[in-house]
């Protein structure tokens, strides 16, 4: 990948999350926020007011902004403070107010995210608060692409899509590197389940299987239930977790449109000791490749300020040149897989900011792209003819997947996995 393609990267994932972020404030009226509540008021007296809640607005404004009882105000976020606590609403949440000829309060319903619904009733003693599923309808898609400079662009620069890209390289994470793995040309092909409400879709459900070609290598997953847990394995129902992750900077932390830091690692060096040498923006990041306990944080000559990791088979991973340690990472703390730890910097004999990356084993360096890493337990055989069935039907469904061309509607009517 040279330097021209490289900066067209950074650039595009800049604006990517800058146009995302910009879209929020209307991401839920346009997206997410339902025409109707579904609820039926077969007395013609009632009244029903309906909005969004506006930069500035608490619960006592929009009862003020309706002229409504302010008593009724109180009362309503009473009932609902063990359920949903209404004393700050989010902005552009919609709302739905019943009153009646007199103004009083009949029900009030508030969404409080795309999953659920706080609705409160009058009774005959008050009010009654619970909250609610939203119920979508879910449809099996099947999408594919190809890849052109980067997975988020190749998926597609919706937040939906952009959530699909990063839960993508979740399942993946032990196998690829999306930062810097990724060649023109790839190709995905995704079995998900999508939500809809009222006939229109609204958003990405579970993955139920991928499949990833990169640079010639097939990666596939199947999600599947072992011992009351779900999770994914590849085709020979070995599990795609891993002890460590194939890289300490995460393409979810550092491609998410929530983040600030939008920007990810565009060069990679290799070191004579075989360790890696990420190029990233300065505060980006730095994950724990795997569980395991702290036996050094601080600054140490070349290194810089620097972390190290004993990992439970012995193992120790290096992260040097950082800009920032986090608070709670000392010597002898533990830390789980995918942690933050601290964040990319320059610290050190460092000519400008990127992490040093090292996996060393008996105390001799490894070179970590080549390491074979230790796998999760695989599926039981008593479960191995359940997994096989599951992946043929998946298996079929790719087939009908034309990678080069995005195929966001379902294109099997049956919706049974």
């Amino acid at each position: 990948m040279n330097l021209q393609k490289m900066a067209k990267n950074v650039f595009l994932l800049f604006f990517v999350g800058s146009v995302l972020l910009g879209f929020i404030g209307y991401y839920y009226n346009s997206k997410y926020a339902p025409t109707n509540f579904k609820e039926k008021h077969t007395n013609a007296t009632h009244t029903e007011i309906t909005g969004f809640v506006k930069s500035g607005e608490s619960l006592f404004s929009i009862f003020k902004k309706y002229n409504l009882r302010i008593k009724d105000c109180l009362m309503v976020r009473e009932a609902s403070a063990n359920i949903h606590k209404l004393r700050e609403l989010k902005l552009e949440q919609p709302y739905k107010i019943v009153i009646d000829d007199n103004k009083q309060i009949e029900s009030f319903a508030y969404w409080i995210n795309d999953d659920s619904i706080l609705r409160v009733n009058r009774t005959e003693t008050g009010f009654l608060a619970k909250k609610v599923d939203v119920n979508y309808e879910k449809k099996i898609l099947h999408i594919g692409g190809v890849i052109k400079d980067n997975l988020i662009s190749s998926i597609g620069e919706s937040k939906d899509s952009v959530l699909l890209a990063l839960e993508l390289s979740d399942i993946f994470a032990w196998d690829i590197d999306f930062t810097t793995d990724l060649r023109d040309n790839d190709t995905f092909k995704i079995i998900v389940e999508g939500l809809y409400l009222d006939g229109e879709f609204k958003k990405y459900g579970d993955i139920f299987s991928a499949e990833f070609i990169n640079n010639g290598e097939s990666h596939h997953a199947y999600k599947f239930e072992r011992d009351g847990k779900t999770e994914y394995f590849d085709d020979k129902g070995r599990s795609l977790r891993k002890a460590f992750l194939k890289a300490p900077l995460s393409f979810r932390r550092i491609s998410s449109a929530f983040s600030n830091r939008r920007f990810h690692p565009i060069l990679k060096i290799y070191r004579p000791h075989h360790g890696l040498d990420y190029a990233a923006p300065v505060g980006t990041p730095v994950s724990a490749v795997g569980d395991g306990k702290i036996i050094f944080s601080g600054y140490k000559r070349g290194y810089g300020k620097l972390i190290i990791i004993r990992h439970h088979n012995g193992w120790k991973t290096y992260y040097g040149h950082l800009s920032k340690i986090e608070k709670n990472i000392r010597k002898g703390r533990k830390v789980e897989q995918n942690q933050v730890i601290g964040y990319v910097g320059a610290t050190g004999m460092a000519k400008g900011p990127h992490l040093h990356y090292e996996i060393r084993i008996s105390n001799k360096p490894v070179n970590p792209l080549v390491v074979k890493l230790p796998r999760g337990e695989s599926i039981p055989k008593t479960l191995m003819a359940e997994f096989g069935q599951f992946r043929e039907r998946m298996d079929a469904r790719f087939a009908l997947i034309t990678p080069g061309v995005f195929a966001f509607a379902p294109k099997i009517k049956d919706n049974n996995i």
